[in-house]
């Protein structure tokens, strides 16, 4: 081959190697985390917690955006629609992801619109009287719905929210034949549910423990029931099994990644990095103990059947009381 048969053979490579597209790394620009809930919610105490612990692992900054409505819908709907390129994730929670799909019939997205990247908390739910209440256990909670199921208030962050379906799931749980005659007091979100109750305004509240921490903490409200198998640091109150009512145990409230379902490999496997980082991080870990949720990282496949699971508990539960809203 001649000089100049080399030099055109170079060229021609050389062309072809820069006309190859480099894919960039992710990420480039700052990736936004839609929060589907309000501020001080347990979604956004977890998600900002989380992205605080992940600062220091990513080159770009995380831009925490809460985008309310609809039982945490509105927020999900706008991630399942968002280009899929892992710009725009969701802090998937378990209303918007298995309370929404199993209690309301129309729906902007599906389950299969996502691709989960994690679920890396689990919240157990805690039950809760007023701390002056007469009332001292669930026993004496389940003998007053029963005697006289309108004069029981719970109180909740709207129709067809998770802490509805935690009051219904426990009470049918324990033997209220007719769940909805006790007294549903829908509020505008878990702070005012929880504040109700310890004002005397409601009988009780059943939620996920991050919101209940600081009234439990200050002696506002007085825990009568946890769901997880093992007793929560801070809430001193039985658990669902030692009472008997293992089947509670399903009743937990989590948060996770996920992006919309065309969401790149790239993306998804950055964001496992970061979990994996975030769950080993102490401040982190500290955080979500004060608030009295376990830090538990899944991985892809573990968190679809885990989110499918629940939503197959509460989805029976809803035809069985007849709670769905249409």
């Amino acid at each position: 081959m001649t000089l100049k048969s080399l030099a055109v053979a170079f060229g021609l490579a050389t062309t072809a190697l820069s006309a190859t597209p480099v894919l960039a790394q992710y990420p480039e620009r700052p990736v936004q985390i839609v929060i589907p809930y309000g501020p001080g919610g347990a979604t956004d105490l977890s998600a900002r917690a989380l992205a605080s612990a992940l600062s220091s692992h990513s080159s770009e900054p995380f831009v925490l955006v809460n985008r309310t409505g609809a039982g945490g819908a509105t927020g999900s709907a706008a991630v399942a629609n968002a280009q899929g390129d892992g710009y725009t994730v969701l802090a998937a929670r378990v209303g918007s992801h298995t309370v929404n799909p199993a209690m309301k019939a129309n729906l902007p997205y599906k389950l299969e619109d996502f691709r989960f990247v994690g679920v890396y908390e689990i919240n157990p739910v805690v039950c809760a009287v007023a701390a002056d209440s007469d009332i001292q256990s669930m026993d004496d909670l389940i003998a007053k719905a029963k005697q006289d199921p309108a004069a029981v208030r719970y109180s909740t962050s709207g129709v067809g929210s998770m802490l509805q379906i935690a009051a219904a799931m426990v009470l049918d749980s324990f033997g209220v034949e007719n769940v909805k005659e006790v007294t549903h007091l829908p509020l505008a979100g878990d702070g005012e549910a929880a504040l109700a109750v310890y004002q005397g305004t409601a009988t009780f509240i059943c939620t996920n423990s991050s919101p209940l921490a600081s009234f439990v903490k200050n002696g506002q409200l007085r825990p009568i029931l946890v769901t997880t198998s093992e007793p929560v640091e801070g809430f001193d109150a039985p658990t669902a099994a030692s009472l008997g009512h293992e089947d509670l145990e399903s009743l937990v409230g989590w948060t996770g990644i996920a992006g919309p379902d065309d969401m790149p490999d790239e993306a998804a496997e950055q964001w496992r990095s970061w979990l994996a980082e975030a769950v080993k991080d102490e401040t982190f870990l500290k955080f979500m103990k004060q608030v009295g949720s376990q830090v538990d990282l899944m991985s892809p496949d573990e968190s679809l059947e885990f989110v499918n699971n629940q939503y197959q508990t509460f989805s029976r539960l809803v035809d069985e009381l007849g709670l769905r809203v249409e």
